[in-house]
């Protein structure tokens, strides 16, 4: 049996664990939540150490990327380096492949994308592939990257600018304390909206769950909304919303879906390599696996 174990510095309620086959492999895939706690992550990680197959990092990025440039966040690369058999990863490959997938199946597939929607993205560094298909697919685009991780009121409409800023603040935002860049531990639970006028203005909403959670207005009617990592309760909190239509980028599992970096780590796990994969091999086991998008209408 494979066993893909995901420490994630998020809340603890939303702890969760399946086991399922995939392509023939018996699989325990589980997410253990820290709340805030980084001294509790590296000792989780320490213990687990060779005897799982993959981990993955949630509720922080080892990088943060805009273009071809990455950017180590310093918090996050002390978390992974305690990591010294097993493969850790934090989701970044899947974002750059399963996510670009995932817009162009919309854009090919469905109506949703039609008509240059405006895209309200959440945070441009954290998935940069998103917000790069987006824009390949006819998007107009609201980066908030300054608003809602910097708290500054500063939207970005093109990549071209988001590159250009990386390029001066990212290696500064590198090095602060990842709680001051995100939501973490109990903030992930906790919903307190900002910026409502950008909501309003956008036909569709897209990013990070723990983002779009953390600063979404009480009305969200009619809206689209593009992410992952959601239970069952999250998605009943959209409905009550009043959203249009639900896609997250991985499938339901047992009743949710999880994130970019369990994803990962399971894709590691399955191609028995102790290290992070290469693009090609991600689309390869991607279309393996079979695994595929949820759209979920609401309206």
């Amino acid at each position: 049996m494979k066993k893909v174990v995901s420490i994630s510095l998020g809340s603890s309620k939303r702890n969760h664990a399946v086991e399922m086959e995939i392509n023939g492999c018996n699989c325990h895939i589980e997410r253990i939540g820290t709340d805030g706690d980084m001294k509790r992550m590296v000792a989780l990680i320490k213990e687990m150490d060779g005897k799982v197959d993959a981990f993955g990092l949630g509720g922080i990025d080892i990088y943060i990327q805009a273009g071809t440039r990455r950017y180590t966040l310093r918090d996050a690369k002390k978390i992974a380096g305690v990591a010294k058999k097993t493969p850790l990863v934090d989701g970044l490959g899947l974002k750059n492949t399963l996510e670009r997938k995932v817009i162009k199946y919309l854009q090919s597939e469905t109506d949703l994308l039609h008509g240059s929607p405006l895209v309200l993205m959440m945070a441009g560094t954290d998935r940069y592939g998103m917000a790069e298909a987006l824009h390949n697919a006819g998007c107009r685009l609201m980066i908030g990257d300054f608003v809602f991780a910097i708290g500054l009121p500063i939207v970005m409409h093109s990549l071209k600018t988001l590159n250009r800023v990386a390029r001066l603040l990212a290696p500064l935002a590198a090095q602060l304390p990842f709680s001051m860049l995100y939501p973490t531990g109990e903030k992930q639970v906790e919903n307190k909206p900002k910026a409502e006028h950008l909501f309003r203005k956008a036909d569709i909403i897209a990013g990070d769950f723990h983002f779009i959670y953390r600063y979404m207005p009480p009305d969200m009617k009619g809206k689209i909304v593009i992410t992952n990592t959601t239970t069952a309760d999250d998605v009943q909190a959209l409905r009550e919303r009043g959203i249009k239509t639900l896609v997250t980028t991985t499938p339901e599992l047992n009743g949710r879906t999880f994130g970019t970096n369990v994803m990962e780590a399971l894709l590691v796990a399955l191609s028995g390599k102790k290290r992070e994969l290469k693009d090609a091999e991600y689309e390869e086991l991607l279309i393996k696996a079979n695994i595929e998008p949820r759209i979920m209408h609401f309206q």
